[in-house]
């Protein structure tokens, strides 16, 4: 016996595509013509399926008022709803189209400081060096539950995705010194002791919404790494400052607002362009905190995600040197 399927009211009851699309049109542009013209239609093809649609709603969707039309209370709601449906097929349809364009398309994940610090200095040599690829980059703080459609061929984050569909590598550990500009320390020679780093004004990254799966580090933590109590700073000293987004941070270190921590893989070119310095040589090295590259097991044997692997890897040599160096000059925590 054959078995049918039941009818599907949800798909039954769904108005018409091409009445919904001449109705994003005409509220566009909030004209029936120049909506025709941008569909290629007549206008009257466009009253038609304007009436239909309004007939199967049961409810008028435009005010009409000579050549112009204006969206109706009901009109407004149906075209909040039905513009970004529109915009997710057309997104979805132009990924699918790609697929078969003979650039290849690959996406990394990451966080913003490291978008902004890291990797947007290096990204015209990697434009230049491979034009055959579309890079695109989704910058999160969230890499537990990212959001839905969001599947990355690539991540730099502070977790391994072994065993959940990736391959992951190390790159490099958290060594973490403080830095201000030179301005600043020039105004606060004081800041050269870490007593009276303790007592100045500390730009400080709180951890609140950074979905860390690493301990956390701000100032107490670093401080107590240095056998200092940051409770115990001066009763006139300045309040600190807290915010979770580390740009946000350094914009205001770099604006001569205070000292914050600087992670050594995103702050050593402004050290060595003079744009910050470091106001103490003490520096915590966390070897047990890394961060990791993240391939996708499903595209190891994609080229262009394997050059763009490579590319990554390749542009933290210096960090790992750098790493090594910073380490022989500072104390081990235990």
């Amino acid at each position: 016996m054959v078995k049918h399927t039941q009818p599907d009211q949800t798909l039954i009851k769904m108005p018409s595509l091409r009445a919904v699309k001449a109705f994003v049109a005409a509220a566009r542009y909030q004209n029936f013509t120049r909506a025709a013209e941008a569909l290629c239609v007549t206008q009257a093809a466009i009253s038609r399926q304007i009436r239909d649609l309004e007939e199967h709603l049961g409810a008028e969707l435009f005010n009409r008022a000579g050549r112009t039309v204006e969206l109706t209370p009901a009109g407004s709601i149906f075209y909040d709803a039905v513009q970004l449906s529109f915009t997710n097929i057309a997104q979805a349809a132009e990924r699918i189209r790609h697929t078969d364009s003979p650039k290849q398309r690959v996406t990394l994940c990451c966080s913003p400081a490291f978008a902004n610090f890291w990797l947007g200095p290096k990204l015209p040599a990697f434009f230049a060096s491979h034009p055959e690829i579309d890079l695109n980059v989704v910058v999160t703080q969230n890499f537990l539950t990212l959001e839905n459609g969001i599947n990355p061929d690539l991540l730099i984050c502070k977790m391994a995705k072994s065993g959940q569909g990736y391959f992951s590598q190390p790159l490099v550990c958290d060594v973490i010194y403080p830095v201000c500009t030179p301005q600043y320390l020039q105004q606060h020679p004081e800041v050269r002791t870490l007593e009276g780093l303790r007592d100045t004004a500390l730009l400080n990254l709180s951890p609140f919404g950074r979905s860390q799966v690493a301990e956390h580090v701000d100032w107490k933590v670093w401080f107590a790494y240095q056998d200092i109590d940051l409770d115990r700073r001066n009763i006139d000293a300045p309040l600190l400052f807290n915010a979770n987004d580390f740009s946000l941070l350094l914009q205001l270190t770099q604006n001569h607002q205070g000292v914050a921590l600087g992670w050594h893989y995103l702050v050593a070119p402004l050290v060595e362009q003079g744009l910050l310095v470091r106001p103490v040589e003490e520096t915590l090295v966390h070897r047990e905190t890394l961060h990791y590259l993240s391939m996708s097991e499903a595209k190891a044997r994609d080229a262009s995600c394997c050059k763009v692997r490579d590319w990554l890897a390749e542009q933290f040599d210096w960090s790992l040197h750098e790493d090594s160096e910073a380490d022989t000059q500072a104390d081990s925590p235990t």
